[in-house]
């Protein structure tokens, strides 16, 4: 899998309708994206890879990432064993442990150990009859230990609501080989007043998150940063303004040590799928 370029991050293309994504990811895979990355936070996402797989000819189709907590590992090794024998090599197997308040919900108590829990998971995939192969699984990580787990048990790390300075930090950690594949999100907008209004909720939701609230404390926020949304974090986090702020940003990943950055592109309806930015996007970055 090449994945020295630009992905796509799009919850739509996962939960939004399937002609809709399939004609997307066609035309994704036509504008030059390598790699098309979907989320997973409950239901069927290997359906999801496979419509998407079937959809396209060569981009690489990721998640970013399959839910641990929500899956066996062994019928996650034998679907993908499956679907690579379907459609080649390009499913890429992003692993993550989620977050407590998300996975506590429904079962209190259950989310605890994330590193251990990992490792398990790993252990039970690499013990079944075909496991996935190390060269074709990456891990979301933040904090050294998760990247330290991606760097010897995977291809490489998927830090998702990270600033290039993370980057910096997460390549030092990683060292020279693995694969680094941050997300970054962004808005196509030059109105600070319009950015903001689709932005802020939507970064507030991450932040009451504690991983990820942690995160940003770990490389030099403040509480208040994290509390009130400020609008250091907020541009920090999201890229916002015309393409060349984008393509400035995507740099800034690059030269701090990501092979490969994965943009996520918000809009005021998080339902749509932004085919217009998208192409405006390739047309930037590509």
């Amino acid at each position: 899998m090449d994945l020295a370029g630009v992905g796509i991050w799009s919850s739509q293309l996962r939960y939004g309708d399937e002609g809709q994504a399939a004609e997307a990811a066609a035309e994704l895979e036509e504008l030059g994206f390598e790699a098309l990355w979907i989320p997973d936070v409950g239901g069927p996402v290997l359906d999801s890879v496979d419509h998407l797989l079937a959809s396209t000819k060569q981009v690489v189709i990721a998640t970013g990432i399959l839910n641990l907590w929500m899956h066996e590992p062994a019928e996650v090794a034998a679907r993908y064993a499956g679907l690579t024998e379907q459609h080649g090599e390009r499913f890429l197997l992003g692993i993550g442990c989620s977050h407590a308040p998300l996975i506590d919900s429904k079962e209190p108590g259950r989310y605890r150990k994330p590193l251990a829990a990992t490792r398990a998971f790993l252990d039970a995939i690499d013990a079944t009859e075909k496991p996935v192969p190390v060269a074709n699984r990456v891990l979301a990580a933040l904090g050294p230990k998760m990247l330290q787990l991606a760097a010897t048990r995977s291809r490489g790390a998927h830090p998702y609501l990270v600033t290039p300075d993370h980057t910096r930090s997460a390549r030092e950690v990683l060292g020279e080989g693995p694969l680094l594949l941050p997300e970054q999100t962004v808005l196509l907008t030059e109105d600070k007043a319009e950015a903001h209004a689709v932005g802020k909720d939507w970064l507030r939701s991450y932040l009451a998150l504690p991983n990820y609230a942690n995160n940003l404390l770990r490389s030099g926020f403040t509480e208040e940063d994290v509390t009130s949304v400020s609008d250091r974090l907020f541009d920090a986090i999201i890229a916002w303004g015309d393409e060349d702020a984008v393509r400035a940003r995507v740099s800034e990943h690059r030269e701090a040590g990501a092979d490969h950055v994965c943009v996520q592109v918000l809009t005021a309806d998080p339902r749509e799928f932004p085919r217009e930015q998208w192409r405006r996007l390739a047309a930037a970055l590509l």
